[in-house]
């Protein structure tokens, strides 16, 4: 399994359903706007059958950390830091869920975010999780910031450490 960038020729947006309209609708609507002016980079996983049928995706893109939500260890170790990488966005078609492809997509976002922190550093990747699925990210080491529980955390530290062992 590969993902690639979001194809808006060759990818069916309209039959993607995860089953939350806020994002689906950015799946049809703004992924790829928001690609053309370098805001986000969304990347999909194809169906191997049906390449133009999306499994799931994600969205990439940078955000500014705030400092002050953060436990103080962390916050003393980082207070240079100004922004992190965040996955903004990641869903399931709903004909493809319980099958690891929510987890294989984490992983994936994860890699890529920590071969991007290699050339330009930050410290911490960030998601923002929609309701039901603060579990989901807990379950792979991210901690919910201070003072929003659906902003979760875990550092490039963390990252690169879990990435190693399940290599």
């Amino acid at each position: 399994m590969i993902t690639v960038l979001l194809d808006k020729n060759k990818h069916d947006r309209n039959y993607f359903d995860c089953g939350v309209y806020a994002l689906n609708n950015y799946l049809r609507v703004m992924a790829s706007q928001q690609a053309k002016k370098d805001n986000t980079r969304t990347f999909v996983l194809e169906d191997e059958k049906f390449p133009e049928r999306i499994i799931g995706f994600y969205t990439l893109t940078m955000t500014p950390i705030d400092l002050t939500a953060l436990p103080l260890k962390l916050r003393k170790k980082h207070q240079s830091a100004s922004s992190g990488g965040l996955i903004a966005r990641l869903a399931i078609d709903q004909r493809y869920k319980h099958q690891g492809y929510g987890e294989w997509l984490l992983i994936d976002a994860l890699r890529k975010l920590l071969l991007a922190s290699e050339t330009v550093a930050f410290p911490l990747v960030i998601v923002d999780a929609k309701e039901g699925a603060i579990a989901f990210y807990k379950k792979f080491g991210f901690t919910p910031f201070n003072d929003t529980p659906n902003k979760l955390f875990m550092t490039i530290a963390a990252v690169r450490k879990s990435l190693v062992e399940l290599l």
